[in-house]
């Protein structure tokens, strides 16, 4: 895909972000085809840059795939005269500005979307906080395991009487990234409606607790507090991991028909008329001893066998793999997803996206700190222009 057909081409964002999150919005921005300039202190650049080991080329992996396809300007926000040049260059040539710096921060700089949409109307700024624009936590920063904590995944996650249990990704950093280019997409189409920009507020709590909306609209509708279970789902069974011989398996039988096949593979057709079993209520009232039955079976056999026969029979089944595995599956190796960054010899997972058939590719690694600061220079007073060359 050309770079000249992506679907933001000719889009340009400023970036005030750090960590994940605010990264991972402008990553998305940036593989869509819109010039990033990531705004990084120039004493070391984001933090992120230094979360390792492991580090390929001097920079944490994490780092670079967040950052990767944008550009980087080296700009000291405590001089006046540095964010002057920075507001004019935001005034003159952004089209969306994406931040999740501390609260209130950028009010304290000028650079807030009131001060910068006053000057340019058509100005879509996007804030990515911890706790959102109101309430009694809204100046407070935050992460995306204490919003797992606090907004009630770790209570649905891991297995009860056990410590909790953070979600591997940072689904809640990701997933607030997610939100704002989603909120930043509908801005674009509405401007495009009225020349109008906006404002958009997203945040890792709003974004944690939008994770939950089948457990919280349950917990309303039955007044039981939803707990830790495994690899289960709380309304289907069975619908949870299983070992065999060999490794462990997931086993996903969703409604009566799947669940017949399933007990046909598992040599106990039984079970399908078995009051107990034979619709999903009664599954899921009497899941324990489902799930022990079906273990007892499946610990009799390889895994590998078991997943074959399912996948014959129709039975939705997956094994539990490691990462090592998943990147030897040849599904994985079918998509190619995994994208070589052009001069180096890192590889970094893609957009999950196809545009007629062909996935956005990587067009630039991570920038080195500063490295278009350049861009500035025509918003300086030439004293200060003269000072930066020297």
């Amino acid at each position: 895909m050309p770079e000249d057909a992506l679907p933001l081409q000719g889009l340009v964002v400023v970036e005030f972000s750090t960590s994940v999150a605010g990264p991972f919005a402008g990553q998305v921005l940036a593989d869509l085809g819109a010039e990033v300039f990531k705004v990084e202190r120039p004493d070391g650049g984001d933090d992120a840059r230094h979360w390792g080991p492991p580090f390929v080329d001097g920079v944490a992996p994490v780092f670079q795939t967040l950052n990767r396809n944008k550009h980087s300007l080296a700009v000291n926000l405590k001089d006046e005269r540095e964010r002057a040049a920075l507001a004019a260059f935001i005034r003159d040539r952004a089209d969306i500005v994406v931040q999740n710096l501390r609260p209130g921060l950028m009010d304290t700089f000028g650079l807030d979307a009131d001060s910068l949409r006053a000057g340019k109307p058509d100005l879509i700024y996007c804030n990515m906080t911890a706790f959102g624009p109101v309430g009694p936590k809204r100046m407070q920063p935050g992460y995306d395991p204490l919003m797992q904590a606090c907004a009630g995944i770790m209570s649905t996650t891991g297995i009860e009487g056990h410590e909790p249990v953070r979600v591997g990704p940072s689904l809640v950093d990701q997933g607030s990234g997610m939100w704002a280019v989603i909120g930043i997409m509908a801005a674009l189409i509405e401007r495009g409606r009225s020349g109008q920009g906006a404002t958009i507020d997203t945040s890792l709590y709003e974004t944690a607790v939008g994770w939950l909306p089948a457990q919280i609209a349950t917990f309303l509708a039955s007044g039981k507090v939803p707990g830790r279970i495994g690899t289960e789902n709380a309304g289907i069974a069975p619908y949870k991991a299983f070992e065999a011989q060999g490794g462990w398996l997931v086993i996903a039988a969703g409604n009566n028909g799947l669940f017949g096949r399933l007990t046909g593979v598992l040599g106990r057709p039984d079970w399908a008329q078995d009051a107990r079993f034979a619709t999903n209520p009664a599954r899921v009232e009497n899941r324990i001893a489902l799930n022990a039955a079906i273990q007892q079976v499946i610990a009799t056999g390889d895994r590998d066998a078991w997943l074959a026969r399912l996948e014959q029979a129709g039975v939705p089944a997956a094994p539990v793999l490691a990462l090592d595995e998943t990147l030897a599956d040849p599904q994985f190796a079918a998509l190619d997803i995994l994208q070589p960054v052009p001069g180096s010899d890192s590889r970094l997972v893609g957009l999950p996206l196809h545009f007629d058939g062909t996935r956005p590719p990587l067009r630039s690694g991570h920038p080195a700190v500063g490295d278009r600061t350049d861009v500035l220079a025509a918003y300086f007073p030439q004293e200060a222009r003269d000072e930066r060359i020297a």
